[in-house]
C-alpha cells in the first residue's frame, strides 16, 4: 500500500534534494490524508480507493498540463509531467489498446449488450475489472466503438 510506504520516500527525495519527486509525493500524502479524514476515521485507506485516489491525481495533472501546453507554457507543463511521473510509480501497469479491447470484448459478450443504449452497463462492468490498469477516456471510446 502506498501510505505505508510514502513518508519514508518523502524522506529520501528529500535526502537526494530531488524536488520533482519531493512535490509528487508529497501531493499523494496529502491526498490520501484528505481522503482519510473525509470519512471521519483515522482508519486507513482500502487498496482500491488508494488506487482511484492516484488516478484522480493523474488525471488533474495531465489536464493541467495539457492547458499549460495550450497557453505555451511548457515550464509548467513540465513540472505537471514529472508529478505524474512519479505518481505513475505507484500505479500497477497499464494494460495495452489491444488488451482492453479483449477484456471489454469478453464484458460486451458475458452481458449480452448489443447497442449504444448498453452503454452504461458495460462501462460500470469495464471499470471495475480495469480499475487501475487503463485510463477512462480509453475504456469509453472502446466501449463506444464495439458497440456501435
Amino acid at each position: 500500500m502506498v501510505s505505508t510506504t510514502i513518508d519514508q520516500k518523502i524522506k529520501e527525495a528529500m535526502l537526494a534534494k530531488d524536488q520533482a519527486k519531493l512535490r509528487g509525493f508529497r501531493a499523494i500524502k496529502a491526498a490520501l490524508l484528505l481522503a482519510r479524514t473525509e470519512k471521519g476515521s483515522s482508519e486507513e485507506i482500502d487498496e482500491e480507493a488508494e488506487l482511484k485516489i492516484l488516478q484522480r491525481l493523474i488525471k488533474q495533472r495531465k489536464e493541467s498540463s495539457d492547458i499549460y501546453k495550450q497557453q505555451g507554457r511548457a515550464d509548467l507543463a513540465v513540472i505537471e509531467d514529472e508529478e505524474i511521473e512519479v505518481i505513475s510509480q505507484f500505479m500497477p501497469q497499464q494494460m495495452s489498446k489491444e488488451e482492453i479491447e479483449a477484456v471489454i470484448a469478453n464484458i460486451i459478450t458475458a452481458s449480452g449488450a448489443s447497442s449504444v443504449k448498453d452503454m452504461g452497463k458495460v462501462m460500470g462492468l469495464a471499470n471495475k475489472e480495469l480499475a487501475g490498469k487503463a485510463d477512462g477516456k480509453l475504456i469509453a471510446e472502446i466501449v463506444k466503438t464495439q458497440l456501435a
